[in-house]
Formats: structure tokens, C-alpha cells, sequence
């Protein structure tokens, strides 16, 4: 709960600290932190990522699908 009290504290001084702006390249730097904030994650990655993502989904969607102890014992030496 303080954390989310914490949290509204450092919005509303945000909020107070924009208001007073007058530097237009301040506010650009800002907007464009924002636009950055908004984009779909999946314009940001390669195209070689959305196929091997891709190719999940369909193997997924086909039942190819191996348990989650089988990936364990894959990967354990990296968990």
C-alpha cells in the first residue's frame, strides 16, 4: 500500500513539475517518452523473432507441444 501511495506522491509531482514548463524542447523529449511508452511491443522486435514466434503459435495451435519437464531437463543447466 505505500508503495501505491508512493507512486501517486511522484505523479502528482510530475504532474506539477510539467505545468510548469516552458522550454519546448523539454516538453518534445517528454512526448516522445511517451509515444516510445504507447508503441506495440511487437513493432519493436526483429523480424526473425515474430517468425520463431510464429512458428510457436502454429506449433501450439497443431499440438506439437513438449511438457514442462521435458524443458527443464533441456534448458536445467541454464535454470
Amino acid at each position: 500500500m505505500k508503495a501505491e501511495v508512493n507512486l501517486q506522491i511522484k505523479k502528482l509531482e510530475l504532474i506539477q513539475w510539467l505545468s510548469t514548463i516552458e522550454d519546448s524542447s523539454v516538453l518534445n523529449k517528454i512526448i516522445e517518452i511517451k509515444l516510445q511508452e504507447s508503441k506495440d511491443w511487437w513493432d519493436l522486435v526483429s523480424d526473425t523473432e515474430k517468425k520463431a514466434i510464429d512458428n510457436g503459435i502454429e506449433d501450439a495451435d497443431n499440438g506439437k507441444l513438449n511438457t514442462h519437464a521435458s524443458a527443464r531437463k533441456l534448458y536445467e543447466k541454464w535454470l
